[in-house]
């Protein structure tokens, strides 16, 4: 699946390479990291809603609100009508 200029799996092996970076750090890896777990596994999301939803459950705020049916198939996030 391509999204904008890339596609998916290029983008996913790119923050895997910055992930993996000796000099490049993120501030929670371990985010990013989950993040990237859905990511892969779900062609049909975006890295930024993944993100979202992770940085969301760090925060104990679950669950995401979303008007996003693809999104609200994952654990913690919950669909609004």
């Amino acid at each position: 699946m391509w999204v904008g200029w890339f596609a998916h799996r290029e983008i996913a092996t790119a923050i895997d390479l910055l992930l993996s970076h000796e000099q490049f750090r993120f501030e929670n890896p371990d985010v990013v990291s989950n993040a990237l777990i859905h990511y892969r596994a779900r062609p049909f999301l975006s890295f930024t809603d993944c993100l979202i939803l992770e940085i969301t459950r760090k925060a104990g705020h679950l669950p995401l609100g979303t008007f996003d049916t693809n999104l609200a198939r994952i654990e913690g996030a919950q669909r609004l009508a």
